[in-house]
């Protein structure tokens, strides 16, 4: 079978799913998913219980509505075995404002895939269907999916009715509102308080050096800030952890390799002011490890040869870096 980016380019990439167009094959799945009352009494669109028949014409509908730029709605899939674990959906309200949507089956609640498909969608909305807002209405008793909104930035607008289906009549809701420059606020990139001092965020970052002299760089997955952009291995320091802690920590859990502290060896810092915040971030050499360098939390990795580090786009915290270890290596 063909993978989700061969077959559909419209898919959307995360770390661990694919956010791709709804198939006839996904209905027998997604039916037994959504006839969960667990589910549906959170769900305004659809009937308790759901007949087949009905949720197989409205997947038929999909491909119409993505092509008419009236809806945009997605299984989202497991990257592991492309099969849906729930369908996540933007509607057009008017030209600028768009309404956002997402619903998993309750076997894969509590493992944040609900929070990593809504932040991938939000950032397809802004980025590349240009949408300058986003609205989401949330049941009164579903308090996960509230703290899933708040985490991307969603701010609460008002309290009101909605029809629910499912649950055969009227329902108190919360609505809530997104911008763009609150999406960014949230991940720590948007606008600061004039006057306010920017609290410092401690980060770690390595340049892995192979035995040819190469320097590995880590794409950052689709759906995070920064997208898209080749960084240092690393991650920011937990409380009461030291720099080296925290890179062997990292480099085992995205990488799959063991480092020992003596093999990380001090070499520069970056000193960055961003809008909500002031990154400091020690860069350390490494040249020994023991294991296999592999892509544990989907991103795409690159061995690059120090004349070229240039060529990859980095965050700005990263690019003062580039020349010091290019002139070094």
């Amino acid at each position: 079978m063909l993978r989700p980016e061969a077959e559909h380019g419209a898919a959307l990439v995360s770390s661990r799913l694919f956010l791709r167009p709804l198939r006839s094959d996904d209905s027998a799945l997604l039916h037994r998913l959504i006839n969960d009352w667990d589910v549906a009494r959170h769900l305004g669109s659809i009937p308790f219980p759901y007949p087949r028949a009905e949720l197989e014409a409205w997947i038929a509908r999909t491909a119409e509505d993505r092509a008419a730029g009236r809806a945009w709605h997605l299984a989202i899939a497991r990257r592991e075995d492309d099969r849906p674990i729930g369908v996540a959906g933007l509607t057009r309200e008017d030209g600028r404002t768009a309404r956002l949507g997402y619903w998993i089956g309750r076997t894969f609640w509590r493992n944040g895939y609900a929070s990593e498909a809504a932040a991938r969608l939000v950032r397809h909305a802004f980025d590349d269907l240009g949408f300058e807002t986003l609205i989401a209405y949330v049941a009164d008793d579903n308090e996960a999916s509230v703290r899933v909104l708040e985490r991307l930035g969603f701010r609460f607008t008002h309290e009101a009715e909605h029809d629910f289906r499912s649950r055969g009549g009227a329902f108190p809701v919360r609505w809530f509102r997104l911008t763009r420059a609150d999406a960014l606020r949230a991940a720590g990139f948007g606008a600061g308080a004039p006057g306010v001092a920017r609290p410092i965020v401690l980060v770690a970052a390595v340049a892995l050096v192979d035995p040819d002299g190469r320097v590995l760089l880590a794409r950052r997955p689709e759906g995070k800030v920064l997208a898209g952009l080749w960084e240092f291995p690393g991650g920011k320091l937990r409380e009461g952890e030291t720099p080296e802690a925290a890179l062997i920590r990292e480099l085992a859990e995205e990488l799959g390799i063991d480092v020992a502290a003596s093999c990380l060896a001090p070499f520069a810092f970056a000193s960055h002011a961003y809008e909500t915040f002031h990154l400091l971030m020690p860069l350390y050499l490494c040249r020994h490890w023991r294991g296999m360098v592999k892509p544990l939390e989907g991103q795409e990795l690159a061995w690059v040869r120090p004349n070229r580090l240039a060529d990859y786009p980095m965050p700005p915290a990263d690019v003062p870096l580039v020349a010091m270890l290019r002139d070094y290596l």
